[in-house]
């Protein structure tokens, strides 16, 4: 079996034919597998400038870098926000909105690189899943997102067990939740997902959640959703952060996916279930549900497991007749 560098490397030198973009997004446990990732990646391609305390973190011997000049500054001042859009507005089912888009072949065969960083919502799932308590993976994330910050490389936060617990129960304070998702925006993290990694979550208490996130002065342009749909209920805590005026949901097709610290959880949301939903309620995605229920199939397959979307398997019957 081939090692993570081997894997890493092969992904970066010999990325798949492709007529979009390509983003691989890796889960980051500490600073150092996040120099590894750079180095693997310098290898394939050259690296961007990064600052001073960065290219400490990556090399404490490397000598510092020269401050750019007054022009580059310039330059580099990002432009002011001028739109006018509601941005909790969901936009209206028009014909062919949910048609795939026609591809870019400017971008072909392009790799982005993102990265993602886990803490909790309770002190043992953290022990759990980190090896730490929260404040230390906390104190964790703080290097890894600086050092990402400066390789313009886009950081998401996750907040698992949001809505329950597997050792501490559905005792989950929201103002727990907020208080770490603020820390990690704080930092710089560009998204937190807050996620109900045991399906625990019910409408009443994703609604206070996001209530009390909300409270928080937490925006809702800064949050995803992450429902797992161990009881059945993704969808409807789905339709009621809608509600509340969320856009952003983790999925994955054919339901794949689940928690080896909580016994029963099954995995994500199914991306077919999600996107007919969203389709059903007049929000426009952008996803072709037909094309993803055979990508769905395919991967159950391939991995010899059920296939976990109640629409996927119905989107594919309907193809079939």
């Amino acid at each position: 079996m081939a090692n993570s560098a081997d894997v890493l490397n092969h992904l970066l030198g010999h990325p798949p034919a492709s007529l979009r973009p390509i983003t691989y997004n890796y889960l980051v446990p500490n600073l150092k597998g996040l120099q590894n990732l750079l180095r693997a990646s310098d290898a394939v391609r050259p690296a961007v400038p990064r600052s001073d305390h960065a290219q400490h973190l990556q090399d404490p011997k490397a000598p510092p870098t020269p401050p750019p000049s007054p022009k580059e500054q310039e330059e580099a001042e990002p432009a002011p926000i001028t739109s006018t859009e509601d941005p909790n507005e969901m936009p209206s089912n028009k014909p062919g909105l949910n048609d795939p888009v026609k591809p870019d072949l400017s971008s072909a065969s392009e790799i982005q690189t993102e990265i993602s960083i886990f803490t909790a919502a309770t002190e043992a799932f953290s022990k759990a899943n980190t090896n730490c308590s929260i404040a230390e993976s906390l104190e964790r994330c703080k290097d890894i997102v600086a050092l990402a910050k400066s390789r313009n490389i886009p950081a998401r936060g996750y907040v698992s067990v949001a809505l329950g617990c597997p050792y501490e129960g559905l005792d989950v304070s929201p103002s727990r939740v907020a208080e770490i998702t603020a820390s990690l925006l704080e930092m710089g993290v560009d998204e937190v997902s807050v996620a109900d990694t045991t399906g625990m979550g019910t409408a009443p208490r994703t609604r206070d959640l996001l209530k009390t996130l909300s409270s928080a002065g937490i925006a809702n342009q800064d949050l995803a959703l992450h429902f797992h749909d161990t009881y059945g209920q993704a969808l409807v805590n789905t339709v009621v952060s809608l509600e509340h005026g969320i856009r952003t949901f983790d999925s994955s097709v054919g339901g794949l996916g689940g928690c080896p610290f909580s016994k029963g959880a099954t995995g994500n949301i199914a991306t077919e279930d999600l996107v007919y939903c969203l389709h059903s309620l007049g929000a426009t995605t952008g996803v072709n549900v037909d094309k993803i229920a055979e990508i769905g199939a395919w991967i159950s397959t391939k991995l010899d497991r059920p296939n976990d979307s109640r629409a996927g398997k119905a989107v594919l019957a309907r193809l079939r007749t």
